[in-house]
């Protein structure tokens, strides 16, 4: 399917927060997909992903999760100084900003002509937080994350309440969680206690874990696993063509 791009600058209650916009194109209406980066923002491998993914029929959102602490435009190196940056950006974003940034996106979805209003989330790293984080809204019919980090701990945000895993009352779609089970930022018993929480909770959901590192699904570095990266973009669309079509 032959794809378009486009930039939207959305209003959102901490400032404007540019989107990238991957869709089919010509006419239809099409399910809606946002899209979560890793740390370092819409990267070239952040938009391949998301291209491939808007590929297979979807309208696919990717906005700057930290747009309030950066110039419009922003990308970070896959360095020292890129994960120096990005780390501390998490850190200073109050987690309530990422939830009206989705409120925000999804206002502005079922507004365009393209789209359905069919909305499902997707994310690498702690962009697998974040869609996690999304699906919290009750608009989201079903999300796919990879190797989400900081599920596992209280950090993000460390005030009582707010944390995403004391919240899971408010997800009502399917989750989708994929692992690799040598990343060394989520242990083993990391996992096992998002799991366990999942379960106790009676949410829907799927459980994947391969042997791969963190960022496996990333094109560039030497964690890459083309093959499991394969199988992960198999996974995330079915789940997609069940939930979202």
């Amino acid at each position: 399917m032959i794809i378009q791009s486009h930039i939207a600058d959305l209003p959102t209650p901490t400032g404007t927060m540019r989107t990238y916009l991957h869709r089919p194109a010509g006419e239809g209406k099409f399910p809606t997909i946002l899209f979560y980066s890793e740390i370092f923002q819409q990267t070239g491998p952040i938009e391949r992903a998301a291209k491939i993914m808007a590929g297979h029929g979807y309208a696919v959102l990717v906005p700057e999760v930290f747009h309030e602490l950066n110039p419009i435009g922003t990308v970070l190196g896959y360095d020292d100084d890129g994960r120096d940056k990005g780390n501390a950006d998490k850190a200073a974003k109050p987690v309530e900003s990422y939830d009206s940034d989705n409120a925000a996106m999804i206002a502005w979805v079922k507004q365009q002509p393209w789209a359905n209003g069919i909305v499902g989330a997707m994310g690498f790293c702690i962009g697998g937080h974040l869609a996690f984080r999304a699906a919290l809204q009750p608009e989201i019919k079903a999300t796919a994350c990879f190797y989400a980090t900081d599920l596992h701990l209280n950090t993000m945000p460390n005030q009582a309440g707010q944390h995403s895993m004391e919240r899971l009352n408010d997800i009502t779609g399917e989750l989708m969680m994929i692992w690799g089970k040598q990343d060394n930022h989520i242990p083993t018993e990391g996992r096992l206690k998002v799991y366990q929480k999942l379960t106790e909770q009676g949410l829907k959901f799927t459980w994947h874990e391969f042997n791969a590192q963190h960022a496996f699904m990333r094109d560039e570095g030497e964690r890459y696993d083309p093959q499991i990266a394969m199988t992960g973009y198999q996974l995330a669309t079915q789940l997609f063509g069940r939930t979202l079509r």
